[in-house]
């Protein structure tokens, strides 16, 4: 056996312990109770496992609006205020959120949170990958790890799932776990996704997809589409070419938010690699979808307006969008900086100039938004992020990410004037700590930045994270590699609920304040039975079969079996890992294309959603031409066959024999897997 289908085989029967371990395991209630030493890396793995208030309730809202500034600590945003408003100021959205005194009598709440992960990188879940994108499992996945990335904090805040650095919405197991988008449109509610990062950046992807690389931006990889790198960013299992459920690019579209603005345009100019849309590119494929598209156009954006059916794509700059000041660079001690500290100074390409700052984005957002019929109806959704606070932060560029904390204060201070705070709760918060500090004088051993304030004092910002001394032949720093920290941070909150947010809560503590808010499915058994009504048929349009799933919103992959009436299999997904399959259209149809059907023969088809267990069985019968036509059916959209789902009550309830047994079954697969492991790295040496 090769050293990759082995890792291959063994990856299976992970995911498949793991999928057996989520329908199969007595559901138990989450544990408050905190040992001093905390609880197990396999406790905190679990969905809900890290949450330090789980038993505290929730008031009702019908929307909910998160705002996040990645990387802004309790650091940033003092540096930023200090520096534009004084020592003494007040920040109008920052500091308004979660002070009572502030937005009158409406509820509020500040506190704080930890941010660990269980994983630093792929290598160590089960799902990790070589540099050819082959997978590379390991047996002991989960590893405790005090500094977050972006998108296991993401995924934290987005499932209510602690996961490995590197990892957007799966555990790990490589398992996807259900975000707040898939949530929220199962509910019927409208959703909303703003940043001004790369749309495919870690915290907006956590909305949109589920990945077991970060860096998987596209069909191509993370390229403008002249070539092609995705075997060197994604696990190529995940690839749709290889019948995976896509790159995060291809699952935005297929997650289909109601309004996402944001960079990373250059990134739909990718070329499709397989399915339906292979040979378009995304932007292409978002047109054919019946997205309203807008690349590079400010003044496009604004002219937007809501349309029935037709879902919102702008995409406002190639990458990142610029940053509202120009650069500052952190540098080694020197008196001189102390005599002549710097003053920050506006950016001319910074598209706010153009009426695309983050506040005129969020603005065209909760305006598309409230047009919205669902929104009447059902509410709203929308995260707004701050994102290159910690982009500027990595560079140890002080004005950088003091401008971008300011874009980010305006964009919360908007919405504060212009939401209903007793129908609304507003969040904000961060995903990670980072670098900068305030020091009363220059560091021996960190570079620095010395600024002039605005209340005319000079203010030391120090940066000395990064892991290796990269400073340029001028003995400055903008490259980009001051590293996270990890201590706990700030999150505040106004409107319904707000008081849930007080005290030292979890990262994922605020999935499930969004979602029990929002009155969304929040734990595992309730996110399974948004599968009870689930309904598969078999058409036949334009000559052409393919079988038509809706209902299965409790799941975010799909696995089919096609057979022939000798039980034969003709045609079945790919199940070499979680991500493997077909990708869940939540609150839509997902189709599946049946080429192997021949008129006038039998045929079985099961679908199955890989998180629910949810299994649909249609048996049918294609049809055969008659002499009068030239094709089976009127080639429009024939039913031919249907089947909906079987909800025993009996099924998944286990007694004390049946929990014995399956917990039997776990430790042999699990054993199963590791040994396969261990034999193939002996044979490997």
């Amino acid at each position: 056996m090769s050293k990759h289908k082995a890792l291959t085989g063994a990856i299976a029967a992970l995911a498949s312990v793991a999928t057996l371990g989520a329908l199969a395991a007595p559901a138990l209630a989450a544990d408050t109770t905190y040992s001093p030493n905390g609880k197990p890396v396999a406790e905190l793995a679990k969905h809900g496992g890290a949450q330090r208030i789980a038993t505290i309730g929730n008031k009702n809202a019908k929307n909910v609006v998160l705002f996040l500034g990645d990387g802004m600590g309790d650091s940033e945003i003092t540096v930023a205020r200090d520096y534009l408003k004084g020592a003494n100021g007040h920040f109008d959205g920052l500091d308004a959120v979660g002070q009572p005194s502030a937005l009158g009598d409406v509820q509020a709440g500040t506190g704080q949170y930890t941010t660990f992960s269980v994983g630093n990188g792929s290598k160590d879940s089960a799902v990790g990958k070589d540099g050819d994108g082959k997978l590379v499992a390991n047996p002991n996945p989960g590893k405790l790890t005090p500094v977050t990335d972006s998108s296991a904090s993401g995924s934290s805040w987005g499932t209510g799932t602690k996961t490995y650095n590197n990892a957007v919405d799966v555990d790990i197991y490589g398992n996807p776990q259900l975000n707040l988008f898939e949530l929220a449109k199962a509910a019927g509610k409208a959703t909303g996704n703003v940043t001004t990062a790369e749309i495919q950046d870690a915290t907006p992807a956590v909305l949109e997809s589920h990945s077991s690389e970060r860096a998987c931006y596209g069909p191509q990889g993370k390229t403008d589409g002249t070539s092609n790198n995705a075997s060197k960013q994604c696990l190529i299992n995940q690839l749709k070419e290889n019948g995976g459920i896509g790159s995060i690019s291809e699952q935005l579209l297929d997650t289909r938010a109601d309004v996402t603005i944001g960079g990373g345009s250059k990134y739909f100019r990718q070329t499709v690699q397989g399915g339906e849309y292979k040979g378009k590119t995304v932007w292409e494929q978002a047109k054919e979808m019946g997205f309203q598209t807008v690349e590079n156009d400010p003044a496009a954006m604004n002219a937007l307006q809501y349309k029935d059916g037709q879902p919102v794509l702008a995409l406002m700059s190639d990458g990142n969008m610029p940053t509202k000041f120009n650069p500052s660079k952190a540098t080694a001690k020197d008196p001189a900086k102390d005599a002549n500290p710097t003053v920050c100074t506006p950016n001319a390409g910074w598209l706010g100039n153009q009426g695309s700052s983050l506040a005129d984005m969020t603005k065209k957002a909760l305006d598309l938004l409230e047009a919205n019929p669902a929104s009447d109806a059902n509410g709203y959704f929308l995260q707004v992020e701050g994102a290159s606070i910690d982009k500027q932060d990595h560079a140890g560029n002080a004005c950088g990410q003091i401008g971008e904390t300011d874009d980010f204060d305006q964009a919360i201070a908007y919405a504060m004037k212009n939401v209903d705070l007793t129908n609304t709760l507003v969040i904000v918060t961060a995903d990670h700590a980072h670098t900068s500090q305030i020091l009363n004088a220059q560091p021996a051993y960190a570079l620095s930045t010395v600024l002039k304030t605005a209340d005319g004092n000079n203010m030391v910002v120090s940066y000395g994270t990064a892991e290796a001394d990269s400073r340029d032949e001028d003995g400055g720093y903008n490259g980009g590699d001051m590293a996270h920290t990890g201590t706990q941070l700030r999150i505040a909150a106004s409107g319904p609920g707000a008081q849930r947010v007080i005290g030292l809560t979890d990262q994922t503590d605020n999935f499930y304040t969004i979602a029990n808010t929002l009155g969304l499915a929040s734990t595992s058994d309730d996110q399974k039975s948004l599968s009870n009504d689930v309904k598969t048929e078999v058409k036949l349009t334009d000559g052409k079969y393919v079988a038509e799933s809706t209902g299965f919103n409790g799941d975010a992959v799909l696995s089919y079996e096609l057979k022939d009436k000798s039980g034969n299999v003709l045609a079945a997904s790919d199940s070499s890992t979680p991500v493997s399959g077909v990708r869940v259209k939540t609150a839509q149809t997902t189709s599946i294309a049946l080429d192997k059907v021949a008129e006038g023969n039998e045929y079985t088809l099961t679908v199955t959603g890989r998180q629910s267990g949810k299994t649909v069985t249609v048996d049918f019968q294609a049809p055969a031409r008659d002499s009068s036509d030239e094709k089976p059916g009127d080639g429009k959209n024939d039913v031919i066959a249907s089947g909906k789902v079987s909800n025993n009550p009996k099924s998944g309830v286990l007694g004390n024999t049946g929990a014995a047994i399956t917990i039997a079954a776990l430790a042999i697969a699990m054993l199963a897997a590791i040994a396969m492991i261990v034999k193939t790295a002996k044979i490997s040496r």
